[in-house]
């Protein structure tokens, strides 16, 4: 790093963690500033900055904590901007098992066609798992699926839960399934945006970040239209 390179240290979500590392080379490059940065569910993220995790940034998948932080006054309050806004879709690794239509939840009778696990993220700590439940309510399924369903810390372990085939189905974010080859996606639906509350991925800078010019620099990255192009090519809005 040079004279005036400094370093960075961002908290986020887990569904972003691909992305970041596609961008981080080019940050650095771009910049002369380095990135360190820790993934975990945004709940988890939260929790840790309350408790005096040493972040300089917070990329959250919601509004609502970033909001909370400013409110909090751990958080700088005309910093927070979105980022990214997530989809949501339900994957199984095995090519032929869910529908276009998500048919599969509909129909029922998962123990016949092999069902024995429905894996989602922990929707006290991860939109995603949010979303994932809220989609199971607007489909009048979240009785039905109870005894089916298992919780990942994250979307991260969400997605190994599917792809490790301990969980048939799994609720995922889309960015996830794009990182995949084609010939390792399985088969999915893309869930309408209507069955869930829309996932607003809101950064913001933390008060421990108010004079690292490495922070400001990240964040002003994230918001360039060659960074949002990028984004939005890894599966996001």
């Amino acid at each position: 790093m040079g004279a005036q390179a400094e370093q960075v240290t961002a908290a986020i979500a887990a569904n972003f963690a691909g992305t970041i590392r596609q961008l981080k080379p080019l940050f650095e490059r771009e910049t002369g500033h380095r990135l360190v940065s820790s993934f975990a569910s945004s709940g988890t993220l939260f929790a840790q900055i309350h408790n005096g995790a040493p972040f300089d940034v917070f990329l959250s998948a919601d509004e609502q904590r970033p909001q909370q932080l400013i409110d909090d006054q751990l958080a700088i309050a005309d910093s927070a901007f979105i980022y990214a806004t997530g989809l949501l879709v339900l994957w199984s690794s095995q090519p032929e098992l869910v529908d276009p239509r998500g048919d599969v939840l509909r129909a029922g009778h998962w123990r016949e066609k092999g069902i024995r696990h429905i894996a989602l993220a922990n929707p006290k700590t991860a939109p995603y798992g949010r979303a994932a439940l809220q989609t199971l309510k607007a489909m009048h399924l979240l009785n039905a699926s109870k005894p089916y369903r298992v919780t990942g810390q994250n979307i991260a372990q969400t997605f190994q839960f599917v792809a490790s085939a301990n969980a048939q189905l799994g609720f995922i974010a889309k960015t996830q399934l794009l990182a995949l080859p084609e010939n390792e996606r399985g088969s999915t639906w893309r869930v309408p945006e209507l069955m869930y509350s829309p996932i607003r991925q809101q950064a913001v800078m933390l008060t421990r970040g108010r004079d690292n010019r490495a922070a400001e620099a990240f964040l002003r990255f994230l918001q360039s239209p060659q960074t949002q192009k990028m984004i939005s090519a890894r599966g996001y809005k």
